[in-house]
């Protein structure tokens, strides 16, 4: 109807006409669990960075009136990965052949960063750009949309589940720790190496592979200018940078137990802000900064300054094996502290499933992380080759790969 202020309109983001409408939205919109405290994040100056980083992304927004004001926006993007796995025959005839898993990938699509703006609310906007984003990613292939959500967030979750038809499909932790004032000590037991993009690219496929949501450009990943590295631990006296043979010659022969992550500079993408502290809050939090810089040999936990814009480092592709396992997990995770202080972050954050067996070498706050994110699914169309059936219906494993791009 022309002239009817309450008309919708979805429509891709023009970056010439849309930033300032962009961030405003952006600005009026918390993020993460509501309450006293409030987590707000600032893009950069780049609305799109989110995703810009994924094979293939878009950005729409949502205007109404006369004036197109902007007053909702939504974030998409399309990769492939690992949905599950299936044994391949190996050998030269039927009598000797071994039976190896090997993923299966499928087309996902990701819908992150839904914001509407808090006076245009309950008028359909959500429903709207998230149909418009549907639309795109059937129209690229995609066999499955799914998004992460705060399980607590019922007006979010009641819009997907409800209204969109997503099911609730995994329930991750999002493990944070604080960057405190003084370096961790990482263990004299363990021998950290920073692996090449080629090799750590290896060693990702050929043990991680068939993971849940493994990406099958993990080059792209490691060798993106965010990825500020991947770290292997390894007891003390096995190996070093000048000793090191390469993944392959490691995975045949590898140590008892030995673990691995790697590293993504949040900080260059988007900033974090905590609002709504109270002046006492402030104050006993800047006096455990300086007391922790004063007295940095007595490794007090000092909350670092988050009520002003803090960066972020996201540590992925957590894995390893061995009765040490969660133990060198732990070192692996201060040498990541001590990285993300070096480049003044304020905390080190991880997503891992709820039954990964290395949670408990991983250091957090609990105040500061959440037990339970939701990831919500739904199936777009049907485009596999029938391996694992329908993805949406599968139990979950131990373990998951959480995609840095994505955060």
């Amino acid at each position: 109807m022309v002239g009817d202020s309450r008309v919708i309109v979805v429509r891709e983001f023009d970056p010439k006409t849309d930033r300032i409408g962009v961030e405003h939205v952006e600005t009026r919109c918390e993020v993460g669990p509501s309450g006293k405290l409030s987590l707000f994040i600032d893009l950069m100056g780049d609305p799109i960075c989110r995703v810009r980083n994924s094979p293939a992304y878009l950005m729409l927004v949502a205007e109404m009136g006369e004036e197109k004001e902007i007053v909702g926006i939504i974030r998409g993007c399309i990769k492939t990965v690992t949905c599950g796995k299936k044994l391949s025959r190996n050998g030269k005839n039927n009598e000797t052949h071994t039976h190896k898993p090997v993923p299966v990938y499928t087309k996902l699509a990701y819908i992150l960063g839904l914001r509407v703006s808090p006076s245009h609310r309950r008028l359909g906007i959500g429903l709207k750009l998230v149909c418009g984003m549907e639309d795109w990613f059937r129209q690229n292939g995609a066999e499955y949309s799914y998004l992460a959500t705060d399980n607590d967030n019922q007006a979010s979750v009641k819009l997907f589940t409800d209204k969109c038809a997503y099911s609730k499909f995994r329930t991750p932790s999002i493990l944070v720790n604080p960057v405190f004032a003084h370096r961790v000590k990482v263990s004299s037991r363990v021998t950290i190496i920073k692996l090449e993009s080629y090799d750590a690219e290896s060693l990702y496929r050929k043990r991680f592979s068939t993971t849940e949501f493994f990406p099958r450009d993990i080059d792209s990943v490691l060798n993106n200018k965010l990825s500020l590295g991947t770290f292997l631990a390894v007891p003390r006296g096995t190996y070093s940078a000048e000793l090191w043979p390469g993944s392959s010659a490691f995975l045949a022969n590898p140590p008892e137990s030995w673990t691995v992550l790697s590293v993504w500079n949040c900080k260059d993408v988007f900033t974090l802000e905590v609002r709504g502290a109270s002046l006492v809050k402030r104050t006993l939090a800047r006096t455990t900064r300086v007391v922790d810089r004063a007295l940095p040999w007595l490794r007090l936990p000092s909350v670092p300054e988050v009520f002003r814009p803090f960066g972020v480092h996201f540590l992925y592709g957590l894995g390893g094996e061995g009765p040490s396992a969660v133990k060198m997990m732990k070192a692996l995770c201060g040498y990541a502290h001590n990285l993300a202080k070096e480049h003044g972050c304020g905390l080190t954050a991880t997503e891992v499933a709820s039954r990964e067996p290395l949670r408990l070498g991983i250091p957090h706050w609990k105040r500061l992380s959440c037990a339970e994110d939701l990831w919500c699914i739904k199936r777009l169309g049907d485009y596999s080759d029938g391996s694992v059936g329908d993805w949406t219906k599968s139990p979950p494993g131990l373990s998951i790969f959480v995609d840095p791009r994505e955060v």
